[in-house]
């Protein structure tokens, strides 16, 4: 991990300052290209080092981004999509490649189009960079928490002495405080109604990317909880999608999941429940499973049945009982339809800081187009506190990174008036 930097003197500002709250991928990005325009700049963390929140989304393979065409890439951002479509231009997919390639991160495209390091781990990449920030002068501040402001506009803080305060304010103040998902490692959300006092808008945070609950019966419950379930697709409206999930003691999780979660989510918000489609043997059409339930069933119990003439065992021929019960080979044009159209009921999201990622934030509508508040000019927003969300595949941190390198330009821009 990377540690703050030594004891600072007072906090003092002056007119080339900037401050940067948080030090997450969109907050170090901010400080990059404000601090490459000759300014003098101070990132703040309320953690014991920066980056906490990339370091954890690198323990299976750091995902930047994704090699997909820009047009489909965009739509990822569903809602915002055409909001954050210039913002997300600016710092596409190849920049954000060209960006790590910069640092001597070398990155390649993944089977499925998703850009990693070639090494897959975050931490070079990270101490890299800050390597590259410190160079420029930048000065981190770690166990600092943003508490608001004073009258006169001046930041406050929670530090390791006690209180502190900034002032002179800084020229300009950068917010990259995060979602509420992950708040062990300082994405709590807390930044909310200090904002909210501040006249910004903002949208209650939600649970994005993220499980989902489902009444087990006790026996799939304990026999199946951490059980992948592979090789289905689930489909929700007009969307389909081909992947795998995990069962867990209180419902589904995983990236099949995840897919879905933004539309589950609202369903379960509207409805109180919303149900998730599943084939459950995509490989075989209706008409090949009634040929293979012809076979003779001869002195095999159901379940040897099952798996001998269409290869159902395991954790999906669970989930076939949890619908139909022990006799489901009395009725086989239900066993049918229920094995091609599994309805999963899913009652609410898991709690928000179990997700990978949250929706709701600062309204765009709050916001310039430079992303400063319209009600505290100088003070721009940017990363995951901003109203918008996209599915995991690389699209979460190039949004961050855009929306830290468009808030940098525009504070740059903001001090040359």
């Amino acid at each position: 991990m990377v540690d703050g930097d030594a004891k600072h003197g007072p906090m003092q500002a002056n007119v080339r300052s900037v401050a940067v709250i948080g030090g997450g991928p969109a907050g170090l990005m901010a400080a990059e290209r404000v601090a490459e325009a000759g300014y003098r700049v101070d990132v703040y963390e309320r953690m014991p080092s920066v980056g906490r929140k990339i370091l954890m989304a690198g323990k299976t393979g750091l995902n930047l981004t994704h090699s997909e065409p820009q047009a489909d890439f965009l739509a990822r951002y569903g809602t915002q999509a055409a909001t954050l479509a210039g913002i997300v231009r600016s710092f596409d997919a190849q920049a954000v490649r060209d960006w790590a390639a910069g640092l001597g991160v070398e990155t390649y495209v993944g089977s499925s189009g998703r850009v990693f390091p070639r090494e897959m781990k975050a931490a070079p990449l990270l101490r890299a960079w800050v390597r590259r920030l410190r160079t420029l002068g930048v000065r981190f501040h770690v166990r600092h928490r943003w508490t608001g402001w004073q009258a006169d506009g001046s930041l406050c803080f929670e530090g390791p002495e006690g209180q502190a305060v900034i002032c002179p304010p800084p020229a300009a103040t950068v917010l990259a405080l995060g979602g509420g998902s992950w708040a062990s490692l300082g994405s709590d959300g807390a930044w909310c109604p200090l904002l909210a006092a501040a006249g910004a808008g903002v949208a209650p945070l939600r649970p994005a990317n993220c499980g989902f609950e489902v009444v087990w019966s006790p026996v799939l419950r304990d026999r199946f909880a951490g059980e992948p379930v592979k090789t289905v697709v689930a489909r929700y409206g007009e969307v389909s999608k081909p992947g795998e999930f995990v069962l867990s003691r209180d419902g589904v999780e995983g990236s099949l999941i995840y897919a879905f979660s933004a539309a589950l989510r609202d369903a379960c918000e509207r409805d109180g429940q919303a149900v998730l489609s599943l084939d459950l043997l995509p490989g075989r059409d209706s008409e090949r499973l009634r040929q293979d339930l012809r076979r003779p069933r001869g002195s095999l119990s159901a379940s040897s049945y099952l798996k001998k003439a269409l290869g159902l065992e395991g954790v999906k021929a669970a989930l076939v009982r949890e619908i139909l019960g022990p006799s489901l080979l009395d009725h086989p044009e239900r066993l049918i339809r229920t094995l091609k159209d599994f309805p999963l009921t899913v009652l609410r999201p898991r709690p928000i800081d179990e997700a990978i990622s949250t929706a709701g934030g600062v309204m765009f509508g709050s916001m310039t187009p430079e992303l400063m508040l319209t009600t505290r000019p100088g003070v721009f927003c940017c990363g995951e506190m901003l109203d918008w969300e996209a599915p995991t595949g690389g699209y979460l941190l190039t949004a961050c990174f855009a929306t830290g390198a468009w808030v940098g330009d525009a504070v740059v821009r903001w001090g040359q008036k």
